[in-house]
């Protein structure tokens, strides 16, 4: 990677306006030109940005930069262009933006070809007239359907329908030399291309995408009801899900609250287990601000999705509710610009343990939320915290999560904390994914640094 900063900034004028030419001539000069203020990566700038009309003015732009030893970053709506690692170096933005469409198939069809730049929102407009869904609802607004993939984002609608790759039939997407490559139907290499999800556009650019739908439910009802402690919330997700109502989603939304004096208990202390037992022992990290809530989803038929939310409401007792819309945060981040965002994972069963772990380290209670119904959930510090506390509350949250095979991943973070924390921490699949990388991208121009290990 030395060698190619080195490359790169050895192009000179002449070298550099050869490269502005070139790319004029692959995407048109409306759509190529030299890099803005606003032209960036999580903070690491752009030198030039490129917008080609079709897979082949991609593959183009791809064959430039190798003949140059160039780095190139894919970019869709630029949603989460702040999400994970910053590149080490981005040479070329390659937007995504003209590489849209929705493939025309019969009204029938269980399966629907979309350009990987395609907003999402407009996907589901369109098939929605069909009478069909996609079932993803990322919860980016204006995301396109890559960076959705790409970023590996999910919504509530995940727990009963997967991640958006569960979705995914069919690819095709450019190998770092400009390769096009199909893939789908089961074919071996759709295991391959799956792992493009989630990649950050670090193995490949996403062209398009061949993904399941279904019908739009008839019904929909959301069953709602206060919450206060973690525990209250892992007893209520245990008694749902024992109940084999068929949720479509568990969401879980708990406020921050205000630091208190507290004595920390490391994990598997007598008193920290007591309190994980007890919710009225939670007040040691300090009160929430408001009552949280649990919501859960219910879709089908209207009579069907009608008789079970009552037996839901019966189940959880307290003040559940029904009611025929998401509540205002439904598919909404518990963080804010310029906060530190964090993603937890953990079996069901330790998600309390997980967020009273975060409230200890923390000091107060953190807003928290996500798919309780999985495990997996959000979390916000805020953006004013010094960089060794929260690298002290990872180290924290992540012993805790350790023994628990959990795992805690900074999604975004203000500068300073980006660079002096491990932004992943413990990762499986590390070697996998260094495996795909030499496959995908040998020479390291793609995102070269945006995936964990440096990768």
């Amino acid at each position: 990677m030395a060698g190619m900063a080195a490359a790169a900034s050895s192009l000179g004028r002449s070298g550099a306006l050869e490269i502005t030419r070139r790319l004029a001539a692959i995407c048109g000069p409306p759509f190529s030109r030299l890099a803005g203020p606003a032209d960036e990566v999580a903070g690491r700038p752009a030198r030039w940005v490129a917008v080609p009309g079709g897979p082949h003015a991609a593959a183009e732009v791809l064959r430039l930069a190798a003949v140059h030893d160039l780095t190139v970053v894919p970019r869709g709506a630029g949603t989460k262009i702040d999400w994970g690692a910053a590149p080490v170096q981005v040479d070329i933005l390659l937007d995504t933006g003209r590489l849209a469409g929705i493939g025309h198939e019969p009204v029938d069809s269980l399966v629907t070809d979309v350009g990987a730049g395609t907003p999402l929102r407009a996907v589901q407009a369109t098939l929605e007239r069909t009478g069909q869904r996609l079932a993803m609802d990322a919860p980016s607004p204006g995301a396109t359907v890559g960076g959705v993939l790409a970023a590996g984002e999910a919504g509530p609608l995940r727990h009963r329908h997967g991640s958006p790759c569960d979705q995914l039939l069919g690819v095709r997407y450019l190998a770092a030399d400009g390769e096009l490559i199909s893939v789908g139907g089961g074919a071996p290499g759709l295991d391959l291309a799956r792992l493009l999800c989630g990649s950050q556009g670090a193995l490949g650019v996403l062209v398009s995408a061949s993904l399941r739908v279904q019908p739009v439910p008839a019904s929909r009802l959301w069953v709602s009801r206060p919450v206060w402690t973690p525990l209250e919330v892992h007893d209520l997700v245990r008694t749902i899900l024992a109940a084999r109502l068929e949720p479509s989603a568990i969401e879980l939304d708990l406020p921050g609250g205000t630091p208190r004096p507290r004595t920390p208990y490391p994990p598997g202390h007598p008193a920290a287990t007591a309190r994980e037992r007890h919710p009225s022992m939670s007040g040691r990290a300090g009160a929430p601000s408001r009552a949280g809530s649990l919501v859960v989803l219910l879709e089908g038929g209207p009579a069907d999705v009608t008789e079970r939310a009552e037996r839901l409401v019966g189940l959880l007792h307290g003040e559940a509710t029904i009611a025929h819309s998401a509540p205002t945060w439904w598919r909404r981040y518990p963080f804010a610009p310029g906060d530190t965002a964090l993603r937890l994972e953990v079996p069901i069963g330790d998600l309390h343990a997980a967020v009273y772990a975060l409230r200890d380290a923390a000091g107060a209670p953190v807003p928290v939320r996500g798919s309780a119904g999985l495990g997996v959930v959000h979390a916000a510090l805020p953006g004013a915290l010094a960089a060794d506390r929260v690298a002290s509350i990872l180290a924290a949250v992540r012993g805790v999560l350790l023994a628990r095979q959990g795992r805690c991943v900074v999604v975004s973070a203000p500068a300073a904390v980006r660079q002096a924390v491990d932004l992943w921490g413990e990762l499986a699949g590390l070697a996998q994914l260094r495996a795909a990388k030499r496959h995908l991208d040998p020479e390291h121009r793609l995102a070269p640094g945006r995936l964990p290990g440096g990768l």
